[in-house]
């Protein structure tokens, strides 16, 4: 595979306007990402810059070698999640450790092409996936919303008001940067109040350093991290390109998921190394960052540079920041995340794909746990697909004039799921001396559907039946030749006789 320079450039800069909408698109970002990465460090046990440090290495390394230009990825609540026992346990150093494993996991999953598995998760995982998604987003607001005065629901009443009042009159600026800035000076000029971002946490000061994790080099450190390495890889790959399919779909253009495992794992590890947690992907930001015109590697790399910049210099004017404000633009991101079409589609789609999709929806809110719900999702995909599948297997039985022979003629897939219908249908009592078993309209998919191919010519032999079978197609043939138990002798192969 070679590297197109040329293309990648292009991903970088295209023409003046679309850097103009990237870099607005990439300010608006890094002030959203500050309360949020401050509250998953809250979720993790670690210090306030532990979250915001993950946050400004993945984007600006993740802008790099990436494989979804304009996908935001960061400290995210999914990862936070899964080291709290770590953390608690064994310490922050730990965590640097289990993420550095984490990262290399994830390229080692690049390598072996595992984004493949993409393959296997329906439209109505992914649309529950983000349905679930944007109410999450929704319930996260709501203690910012809860025992606060008549001010907090005014701002953000009136940044919700900018936000979609604003593209009416000029598009130049992104609304939700315009809401953030004119709150603010409203809130400061006032003194309005209202929470600050610095009541989420205290702000780091200064520049992150280069460290390795002070953890011994031994067995036992690799015994302790590797279950949470693995889990963290796992989820943050799955939430990644689950996004990647979304970001891919809102900008009607193709991403390499190979590339976005391996971008994930290696911002990771730089993350590590600067004193920061483990992240992937965040769909919240990524629809803050495509619908405020951001399209290449430029927005999430001044994502991640803004960010750097407001902690290093800016840091006691960005704690002055009203959440009220940070609240409304989240509103406007859980509002636009949502699809709101799957609500008609509910009794417009077939029922299996509307219970797939609810029940995506109703896992992912109960647990908090995108990828439990996508795991359900998939899981009851296949049991449908499976139970479709099935329902199109048949056998039919005719018998020659004089009863001496009856052909069973079989149709459709021969798998595990279809396997009790398939004997089933065969009689052992069947009273024509000769049977032939017609699989010119079937296919065998597995050993279970031979081992039943096995049981019935077993059987009807027992029975003292003289038994063909004809029609094989070369998959089958294939996989009858090699693990069929039964005596082929006098069953035809269709193909080649045996």
């Amino acid at each position: 595979m070679t590297f197109d320079f040329s293309a990648y450039r292009r991903q970088w800069f295209t023409d003046g306007a679309a850097a103009r909408r990237d870099i607005m698109a990439g300010i608006v970002v890094a002030l959203a990402l500050i309360p949020e990465a401050i509250g998953f460090s809250i979720i993790a046990g670690v210090d306030p810059r532990v979250g915001l440090y993950a946050s400004v290495a993945i984007a600006m390394v993740i802008a790099l070698i990436g494989g979804r230009p304009g996908m935001i990825s960061a400290a995210t609540a999914a990862v936070a999640v899964l080291v709290v026992p770590l953390v608690r346990d064994h310490g922050v150093e730990y965590l640097f450790a289990a993420t550095i494993l984490m990262g290399l996991i994830q390229i080692a999953a690049g390598l072996l092409r595992l984004d493949l598995v993409m393959q296997f998760v329906s439209r109505s995982v992914i649309t529950g996936f983000v349905n679930a998604l944007a109410i999450l987003i929704f319930l996260a607001q709501l203690p910012q919303l809860i025992n606060v005065g008549w001010e907090t629901y005014a701002m953000v009443a009136a940044g919700l008001a900018i936000i979609y009042g604003l593209p009416r009159l000029t598009k130049a600026i992104p609304s939700p940067l315009c809401a953030i800035l004119i709150l603010s000076g409203v809130s400061i000029a006032f003194g309005l109040p209202v929470n600050t971002v610095s009541d989420m946490g205290r702000l780091p000061e200064g520049l992150p350093s280069f460290a390795l994790p002070q953890v011994p080099l031994t067995l036992e450190t690799l015994r302790i991290i590797l279950p949470y390495s693995v889990t963290m890889a796992a989820v943050g790959l799955l939430e990644s390109l689950l996004t990647a399919q979304i970001v891919d779909d809102m900008t009607d253009t193709d991403s390499d998921k190979r590339q976005e495992c391996a971008g994930q794992g290696g911002s990771n590890i730089v993350a590590a190394f600067f004193g920061g947690m483990g992240g992937c992907a965040m769909i919240g930001q990524s629809v803050i960052n495509v619908t405020s015109g951001g399209r290449g590697r430029l927005s999430t790399f001044v994502a991640g540079a803004f960010l750097l910049f407001l902690l290093a210099v800016l840091g006691p004017y960005v704690g002055r920041l009203p959440m009220p404000a940070l609240v409304a633009v989240m509103i406007m991101v859980s509002i636009g995340t949502f699809s709101w079409n799957s609500i008609p589609n509910l009794r417009r789609h077939p029922l299996p794909s509307s219970i797939v999709m609810l029940t995506t929806v109703v896992v992912v809110v109960a647990t908090h746990d995108l990828s439990l719900g996508v795991l359900a999702g998939v899981l009851l995909s296949g049991i449908f697909f499976a139970s479709k599948v099935q329902r199109m297997f048949s056998v039919e039985r005719a018998q020659s004039a004089d009863g001496t022979e009856a052909v069973y003629r079989v149709n459709g897939e021969i798998f595990f799921a279809s396997v009790d219908r398939f004997t089933r249908a065969f009689q052992s009592e069947d009273s024509a001396a000769r049977v032939t078993i017609d699989v010119s309209g079937a296919h065998f998919w597995d050993i279970s559907g031979v081992g039943a191919l096995d049981k019935i010519v077993a059987r009807l032999r027992a029975a003292g039946r003289d038994v063909g079978v004809i029609g094989y197609n070369r998959a089958s043939a294939d996989i009858v030749d090699r693990f069929a138990l039964h005596d082929k002798t006098g069953v035809e192969m269709g193909l080649a006789p045996h």
